[in-house]
């Protein structure tokens, strides 16, 4: 199939949550992401770009990452495999040409690429599902294994940082960069705004909850996707760092000229949310954004999810996973009943107005008119 001829101004960088920054609509994104996961291709998608170039296979067949399919759903064409030199070539703000795959610079052949389509997608996803019976084997095993070594996070105390927020039985929510995270803080903002949980951001959902209204209270991970904006308004930083105590992210909080605590700690981040707000002596805790599934794991590279079994097993019915919460209910009022409404605010007019003289007076000038206007 043709592809038709798209032109744009280049964005690029390593790192997609990075780029989304930087973004523009009608720009073209040039990324290095390996397998697209479903939260840049989503966060592609809003930027409302022309096309998503990748020096990386976009899909490889590794696993059913659904990004590619996101993107091509919203009508994007998406051109992977294009190699590293392309990166090192183009630079911010370059325009280009693509035309069936082959990517153009001041009217000269840069790079060619594979572009994706349905068939193809198709073709590897369907080869894929075939392989899912041997990967989720892996995964368990991997899991399991990795619970063995990790168990102490559920039989020990932890070494807890000291915090200045009140968590003592009081309700927790913490917000995490994933599916559909933001539409399901949208769904439960009247509970935010009622019960006035302590917030806690985990990196990017520190932003999730500044673009939903609110300032987190605690701002915790390693730093690496989250913006200056939000880590100078929220209340509270913590550094997620690694078991012996080395944290790169500290640096850029060092940068900011702003202080933060340490947390060192296995797991993920939002891991480490959780066992912040449990050891606190949260009431309830209500997750947004969560990774819970294989999918969910293998999009952010980690081929198992002991850390994340462990926590959840030790916090129990504290815990609320409000993920894909806004799928349950949506309020779409109904014609009919604005209409109810509307005629119910107007009949005490239209029986004040009928028993008037004034009104009745009106009337028949009116009627007169239209008379005289049809040559009754």
């Amino acid at each position: 199939m043709r592809q038709k001829k798209i032109e744009g101004k280049i964005k690029k960088d390593r790192k997609t949550k990075n780029l989304i920054k930087k973004l523009n609509p009608g720009d073209i994104a040039l990324i290095c992401h390996k397998n697209i996961d479903e939260v840049a291709a989503e966060s592609l998608i809003k930027k409302k770009i022309k096309a998503v170039i990748n020096t990386e296979p976009a899909i490889t067949g590794e696993y059913p990452n659904k990004g590619p399919e996101k993107i091509l759903k919203a009508n994007i064409p998406v051109i992977d495999n294009v190699g590293e030199k392309i990166y090192r070539i183009l630079k911010d703000g370059d325009k280009i040409k693509i035309i069936n795959g082959q990517i153009f610079l001041k009217e000269k052949a840069i790079a060619t690429g594979r572009v994706i389509d349905e068939i193809i997608l198709n073709k590897i996803l369907n080869e894929t599902q075939k392989r899912m019976t041997a990967l989720v084997d892996e995964f368990i095993e991997n899991t399991i294994t990795y619970a063995k070594k990790e168990k102490w996070i559920v039989t020990h105390d932890l070494k807890l940082p000291e915090i200045e927020t009140k968590i003592k039985n009081k309700h927790v929510l913490i917000a995490v960069r994933g599916k559909d995270y933001l539409q399901d803080l949208k769904a439960i903002k009247s509970y935010i705004e009622e019960v006035r949980p302590v917030l806690i951001g985990v990196d990017g959902g520190g932003d999730a909850l500044l673009e939903s209204g609110f300032v987190p209270d605690i701002l915790i991970g390693d730093m690496d996707s989250v913006s200056d904006k939000c880590l100078k308004n929220a209340k509270e930083i913590i550094v997620h760092a690694y078991q012996d105590g080395k944290a790169p992210g500290l640096n850029r909080i060092s940068q900011l000229g702003l202080s933060a605590k340490l947390f060192p700690c296995l797991g993920t981040s939002e891991d480490v949310a959780m066992l912040l707000a449990y050891e606190k002596g949260a009431e309830l805790i209500v997750a947004v954004g969560t990774h819970t599934n294989i999918i969910d794991f293998l999009e952010k590279g980690r081929k198992g999810m002991a850390s994340t079994f462990l926590v959840r097993l030790k916090i129990g019915s504290k815990l609320v996973d409000a993920k894909g919460v806004n799928k349950l209910y949506k309020n779409k009022v109904s014609y009919k009943y604005l209409f109810a409404i509307c005629l119910a605010a107007l009949w005490p007019i239209i029986i004040v107005g009928l028993i008037s003289p004034h009104f009745s007076y009106m009337l028949r000038l009116v009627r007169l008119k239209l008379k005289v206007m049809l040559g009754f």
